[in-house]
């Protein structure tokens, strides 16, 4: 079973780029080790081909090498804090119809021309981090990949809501994300954790 790991820095983590085999240093391990442990007997090929500063608009252009010619049995797509980070960082905006278009792209590309279970993650972003004033731009985006999974995806993570959860059960912001957009140790654990059950329902 053929299982890619699709994103932004936040999926890359690190990973060596030179080595097709490397998955990072992020949730994709965590994920990965739990997926073995739990299917000792199932025989996975794991793959991660999240670039660090990709936006939607960076994975519609390379889809067809990393994601089409991979044919996965399940893809998780982790995208979104960049169409919106990029906007107070560099100037770099994109707009809601925009993000909107790049995505729908991808995931009809995806429905057309593999096989694959989808499954979408929403983009996250900590409060009180020094990023709140990114959130009315990243909820209008939070918002339309939880529209466009209602139509597209096979299953779908609320990661955003489940970061908030996790905060207001008393688990510290900076030990989740130092900068509330990367994950720490604990955020890296929290998106494995939320994941492993939802990519199991395809493999019992």
């Amino acid at each position: 079973m053929r299982i890619l790991f699709q994103g932004d820095s936040i999926t890359d983590c690190h990973r060596k780029r030179d080595d097709l085999t490397d998955l990072g240093e992020g949730y994709v391990v965590y994920t990965v080790e739990a997926l073995k442990s739990k299917y000792e007997s199932i025989d996975f090929e794991f793959i991660n081909r999240g670039i660090s500063g990709n936006r939607t608009a960076e994975l519609l252009a390379r889809i067809d090498e990393d994601l089409v010619a991979i044919q996965p049995d399940i893809v998780t797509i982790l995208l979104g804090i960049n169409d919106t980070w990029h906007k107070y960082m560099i100037g770099l905006d994109t707009p809601i119809e925009v993000f909107e278009s790049n995505y729908e792209k991808i995931l009809k590309i995806i429905k057309e021309k593999t096989n694959a279970k989808i499954i979408m993650i929403e983009p996250f972003l900590l409060y009180n981090m020094g990023k709140d004033n990114m959130r009315a731009d990243l909820n209008e985006k939070i918002d339309c990949v939880r529209k466009l999974a209602l139509k597209y995806a096979d299953a779908f993570l609320p990661l955003d809501a489940d970061f908030v959860a996790a905060t207001v059960s008393g688990t510290l912001n900076t030990d989740l994300s130092p900068d509330g957009v990367h994950p720490g140790e604990a955020g890296k654990k929290l998106i494995a954790e939320k994941l492993v059950p939802i990519i199991s329902r395809f493999i019992d």
